[in-house]
């Protein structure tokens, strides 16, 4: 079943997330193995990240392997605090 996360980084901005994606992506327009969908852009008090893995395991793999060590290392010009998250299973997904 798909997995839905959204992450909101309070005074998130564009450039931040330029440099966190390009730390934690394979390529500037490919998405992690399992991601079916990538969102992004300002909302209200910062910067808002949505998407969607084929499953909660491809998730948790991205989020363990790749995401958390990298944010915990620290992306230079990257986002500097934690992300607020919602998460939830997919029920329906349209292309």
């Amino acid at each position: 079943m798909a997995y839905g996360i959204v992450h909101h980084f309070p005074g998130g901005t564009q450039a931040q997330y330029e440099a966190s994606i390009a730390a934690v992506h394979p390529g500037r327009d490919i998405p992690p193995k399992g991601q079916v969908f990538h969102a992004a852009g300002p909302s209200e008090g910062g910067w808002t990240i949505m998407v969607v893995h084929d499953s909660k395991q491809s998730w948790e793999k991205f989020r363990d392997e790749m995401l958390m060590p990298r944010l915990r290392q620290g992306i230079a010009g990257g986002f500097a605090t934690p992300p607020q998250e919602t998460s939830f299973e997919v029920h329906q997904l349209l292309h």
